[in-house]
């Protein structure tokens, strides 16, 4: 597993190309792995484990479906390939202001709240590592946006409290923490 999950990590930071986290300037996908750590920490397969690392690429690179599929059939076998893209699909965001230009940010993010709450327990298990990722970052080094992301984060874990009750627990208690 070690050498396609290498093989994934050159995927997405292929993907990812010059891409920098907001706050620290570090390549966009430290965060991915970081988040993919978590998920094998907490039992993550090897497709979440997968997922994990490319769960951005959708949503903030070029890269289409059609594209990551076909790329992901030159490391791993169709079935694998098939898991590792309905993961990456559910964690994408559906309810963008390009898509949705009439409804404000808080209605789009209440409609992705709940749409998170009916993907599966295995897609919401990578969402709390990667809440739990992005929400230390933003309250580390912006608590003023980090009060709003709170509070979104507070919504969707209403709703999406399917996966790993561990990873579970962990984002309710941040969140709790950071709203204090």
């Amino acid at each position: 597993m070690t050498e396609e999950i290498d093989k994934i990590k050159e995927l997405a930071t292929k993907a990812h190309g010059d891409q920098k986290r907001k706050y620290s300037g570090d390549p966009y996908v430290t965060h991915t792995f970081r988040v993919a750590d978590m998920v094998e920490k907490y039992g993550g397969d090897k497709s979440q484990i997968m997922a994990a690392i490319l769960h951005d690429v959708l949503e903030d690179t070029p890269m289409s479906e059609n594209e990551l599929w076909m790329e992901l059939l030159t490391i791993v076998d169709t079935q694998v390939a098939n898991d590792v893209i309905k993961l990456v699909r559910d964690l994408t965001d559906v309810y963008t202001s390009e898509d949705f230009p009439n409804f404000n940010r808080k209605a789009r993010k209440e409609m992705e709240s709940m749409r998170m709450g009916n993907i599966s327990p295995r897609s919401q298990t990578i969402k709390y590592a990667d809440l739990l990722d992005n929400g230390e970052d933003i309250m580390k080094n912006d608590p003023k946006f980090g009060e709003l992301y709170i509070k979104e984060k507070q919504n969707i874990l209403k709703y999406m409290n399917k996966g790993n009750s561990e990873l579970y627990q962990r984002c309710l208690d941040k969140v709790n923490l950071f709203k204090k």
